[in-house]
């Protein structure tokens, strides 16, 4: 087991209560995050859900324990549905995955390693929603932005903007609070270009939040 692990899932516990939502995205804002999605693990409109977001036509960038759970044992591919643009009821695409790829130092000690929380779901079809470009540089500096779907709140997205963070032990710590659902939704960076993602939201912690940074991928 790594010798985070016992600290970061209690942080993970001792948080989820005292932990507060993003601010709710405006619903005129939405349109503008489409690809940023819920991850639904047994349908369309189930509550147990996680958060991720289109970065190619055809694949969702969302945290290992999403599609795997703790243990590595989750439903098959094609038990998830990626829900793009998810705003009161109604979805601008709705796609089933058909493979899965998770970090494989994810579970290689038999149970999670947050630092290696990252996953790739790779859906039946392209969808019809633009994807959010990736930056992969390993070193990217505040702010930070966060979207997602909590839990609490999982008919709208929520988002913070100003995010400050550091890194250390393989994950960038932000001091922007996130609750269950979160997890999976991307943390992201202002360019020349726009927003691009640079890290996977993982887990609460005590003033924050922990998040993988996208560097972890493979090639692409």
């Amino acid at each position: 087991m790594s010798p985070l692990l016992p600290v970061l899932l209690s942080v993970l516990i001792a948080s989820a209560a005292t932990a507060q939502d993003l601010p709710v995205l405006p619903a005129e804002d939405h349109a503008a995050w489409q690809a940023v999605g819920r991850v639904n693990a047994a349908g369309y409109r189930t509550r147990e859900m996680c958060t991720g977001t289109l970065i190619a036509p055809d694949t969702v960038l969302t945290a290992a324990h999403c599609l795997s759970g703790i243990d590595g044992t989750g439903p098959t591919p094609q038990e998830i549905t990626f829900v793009a643009g998810w705003l009161r009821g109604d979805a601008a695409d709705s796609v089933t995955g058909r493979a899965i790829w998770v970090h494989p130092r994810a579970y290689a000690q038999g149970s999670l390693d947050v630092r290696y929380d990252i996953a790739l779901l790779t859906l039946q079809r392209p969808s019809t929603i633009a994807p959010l470009p990736v930056l992969d540089r390993r070193f990217t500096v505040p702010p930070y932005a966060i979207i997602g779907y909590s839990s609490r709140r999982p008919h709208m997205l929520g988002a913070a903007f100003g995010c400050g963070g550091t890194r250390g032990a393989g994950l960038l710590r932000l001091d922007c609070q996130v609750r269950p659902g979160n997890s999976g939704g991307p943390v992201l960076v202002r360019g020349d270009s726009g927003w691009a993602v640079t890290a996977v939201i993982s887990a609460m912690g005590q003033t924050g939040s922990l998040a993988v940074p996208v560097a972890r991928l493979p090639h692409r």
